[in-house]
């Protein structure tokens, strides 16, 4: 790896650009990894115990659990927002709010890091609980009803369905 960043080095200097080490960091994943320490332009880079790239978070043992909170709160966060900004609490009006504002960060590289233990499910389910209570005309059902009700899937249904969808996905 450091050959490579050797290169990158060369390359940019030729093309009259610069690194900005500042933003450079090594993240050392795996349990046996040695911790080598990789240089640019003679000097360290710094080692970061987790880091964020395209709104994932990855930690360095590879443990999703935070980025899953993570998720859930951004998206109660929305959910706040709707829940105080919108008068109407017809599922006509609910219903689209939460599945184009709420739902892409409940699930946005859900690929990448998809919940694996059963408190992380549990958190994200959690959330669509939330949005589904605040549907007016649905409060004598159960959960389960108000999702039949409204034509939504569980998370572990919605994420059972990609899987068994992925294989035949082009």
């Amino acid at each position: 790896m450091q050959r490579d960043m050797d290169k990158f080095k060369k390359w940019a200097h030729v093309n009259l650009m610069k690194f900005n080490k500042a933003k450079c960091k090594v993240l050392h994943m795996g349990q046996d990894n040695p911790w080598y320490q990789y240089r640019l332009r003679d000097e360290g880079i710094e080692s970061s115990p987790e880091e964020k790239d395209l709104q994932v978070l990855v930690h360095e043992k590879l443990d999703m659990s935070w980025q899953c909170t993570l998720a859930a709160q951004k998206a109660n966060c929305i959910l706040g927002c709707i829940k105080r900004s919108v008068t109407s609490r017809s599922r006509e009006v609910i219903l689209p709010l939460c599945l184009t504002l709420m739902r892409p960060h409940q699930e946005s590289c859900v690929q990448l890091w998809g919940p694996q233990h059963r408190k992380d499910m549990d958190l994200l389910e959690r959330v669509q609980r939330r949005a589904t209570k605040m549907v007016r005309g649905l409060e004598h059902l159960s959960y389960e009803d108000k999702l039949r009700e409204l034509g939504l899937f569980s998370l572990e249904k919605r994420r059972l369905g990609r899987t068994l969808l992925q294989p035949f996905s082009t």
